[in-house]
């Protein structure tokens, strides 16, 4: 008889558990991106912007060298999105046939991030005179460099106490239509998710990852 009415209270009791569980709230909260079409941006050019170092092995030795005065060197990148078609794209300078990056620059010592990318952004594809409302939103990427070498990892390594570079990739929205200025020795493509997915040997493995940190997202086609 106490068997069958203890088995009678756990029943009960786990049907309350079920009703109440049932009653809480969702904690998903899936975030929506709009988007708008590639058309809606026009394409110049203006004067070329070159790059610091004259090749890899000038930037590590660069590193190299602040590392012992600034320390670790902090990059900020952004990460623009159009749609062709309701596809997602991502807006990458290219530099000759096979090299792709994010728009974006070394972060000074003392200096606000999101500003310094701001600041690079217009830089690199405003039009003089011209005022663009850079959305800079949310932070999807991390990547840590631990040495002064290629390698770079969306972690810190276990046995790693001082990498030499921090690179943080933020969204970036888009007024609904601008003009843009792209420098003469960069082209600005427009890669599609589906392009860059597990493509480490085309954009290498940040740009690569892309489709999986965006995935979180939502998206409204304009």
């Amino acid at each position: 008889m106490r068997s069958q009415m203890a088995e009678l209270l756990h029943e009960v009791k786990l049907k309350s558990l079920n009703q109440e569980a049932s009653m809480m709230p969702s904690v998903v909260n899936e975030r929506a991106v709009q988007l708008y079409p590639l058309s809606n941006y026009t394409f110049g050019t203006k004067d070329p912007q070159y790059e610091k170092d004259a090749s890899v092995a000038a930037r590590f030795q660069r590193m190299r060298d602040e590392y012992q005065t600034i320390g670790m060197r902090k990059t900020v990148e952004g990460v623009l999105l159009v749609h062709e078609h309701n596809l997602p794209h991502v807006l990458l300078l290219q530099l000759g046939t096979s090299f792709f990056k994010l728009p974006g620059c070394e972060v000074r010592p003392g200096e606000d991030e999101v500003e310094a990318l701001k600041n690079n952004l217009t830089e690199t594809l405003g039009r003089e005179g011209d005022v663009i409302h850079w959305g800079v939103d949310e932070l999807v990427g991390n990547w840590w460099r631990p040495n002064y070498e290629p390698p770079q990892y969306p972690y810190v390594p276990p046995h790693i106490t001082k990498p030499k570079e921090h690179r943080r990739l933020f969204l970036v929205r888009l007024p609904d239509k601008a003009m843009f200025a792209v420098p003469r020795n960069y082209k600005l493509v427009a890669a599609p998710l589906f392009e860059l997915y597990d493509n480490s040997t085309g954009y290498g493995p940040v740009i690569s990852t892309l489709p999986q940190s965006l995935s979180r997202f939502s998206y409204v086609y304009a």
